[in-house]
């Protein structure tokens, strides 16, 4: 973690484009930099997944994580919930905060949400797709069920709590509904339309996201660059955040090469400074709130437990004097 972070101030809105609503969560340290960066997440996740991603952006920009319809305890919208009605709802939160060339990150079939606003906007520049799926070689449910479970086991305890949590609020009704579209996206063949600059990023272990579809994505992309974070599985952008911020940065520089592998060390979330019972019961406080608050459709609830998880972040990792 960076030794003059700021403390994050913590806002949570919602966007509404006719019966969607997208939750933005808004990140922000007072950073001036000129850049913003907009998170998207996986199928049935929730912005929760970038809680150390986002207070690292924003030491360099505001950021905007995104909680689309149907995910995060958001209503669904009774839309057909692909990728490009998704994708409506990013290029409406851009729109809406007059955005320009905001960094766009997605992970998982948040790449696929990406991918499909940079095959629409020439103007964006740059952008971080961060574990893409599907593999079309392996675009049948029972196989990408196989993949994630390898992915899995090389995952954290905290990693599984978020992913349970996030997965119970978005109900499994709608994650299958919407889990056939995410299936037939074919990124492969969506990834050239754009024109920003991809950075493709994956774990060693990261089974539904292999080399072989970052070597297909990069050889199509109008310009890229993939790096592999050793150690990590799937879950990346949350395990490894320390990893994932320095390769965007150095990538919305134009300062990293064009492929690259980074060591677990230099890119794994580190214990946190200032860890002791009190930290992890309030941590865990917060995000019981936070979901009872997004189980109870209470915006207000929801924005006040984030802010507090922020807080207590910030007071684990702050640096010592």
């Amino acid at each position: 973690m960076p030794d003059d972070s700021r403390p994050v101030d913590v806002q949570v809105e919602t966007f509404h484009r006719g019966p969607a609503r997208t939750r933005v969560t808004r990140v922000g340290t007072g950073a001036t930099t000129g850049r913003s960066f907009v998170l998207v997440a996986g199928i049935g996740v929730a912005s929760t997944y970038f809680e150390f991603l986002a207070p690292l952006l924003a030491e360099e920009g505001d950021v905007y994580a995104l909680d689309l319809p149907g995910f995060g305890g958001v209503p669904a919208s009774g839309e057909h919930p692909t990728p490009r009605f998704f994708a409506d709802q990013v290029e409406g939160v851009i729109d809406h905060y007059g955005l320009a060339d905001p960094v766009l990150i997605g992970h998982s079939m948040g790449t696929q949400v990406v991918t499909e606003v940079l095959a629409r906007r020439h103007d964006l520049s740059h952008a971080v797709l961060v574990s893409p799926v599907v593999d079309e070689t392996e675009a049948n449910a029972l196989l990408q069920a196989v993949r994630f479970a390898q992915s899995t086991v090389r995952e954290s305890v905290h990693i599984a709590l978020l992913a349970v949590s996030a997965y119970l609020l978005c109900g499994f009704l709608y994650f299958f509904e919407t889990l056939p579209h995410m299936l037939r996206y074919r990124i492969s063949d969506r990834i050239g339309a754009g024109r920003a600059t991809v950075l493709l990023i994956r774990g060693e272990f990261d089974r539904p996201s292999p080399r072989r579809l970052h070597s297909r994505l990069v050889a199509r992309a109008a310009s890229g660059r993939r790096w592999e974070i050793e150690g990590a599985a799937h879950c990346v952008v949350n395990s490894h955040a320390v990893g994932v911020a320095r390769l965007t940065m150095s990538h919305v520089r134009d300062e990293l090469s064009s492929k690259g592998r980074m060591p677990a060390a230099d890119a794994a979330v580190p214990p946190a400074a200032h860890a002791d019972v009190r930290m992890v019961l309030g941590a865990m406080a917060s995000r019981l709130a936070e979901w009872v608050s997004a189980a109870r459709k209470d915006e207000h609830g929801v924005e006040r437990a984030k802010a507090r998880h922020a807080r207590v972040l910030w007071n684990a990792y702050r640096p010592s004097r």
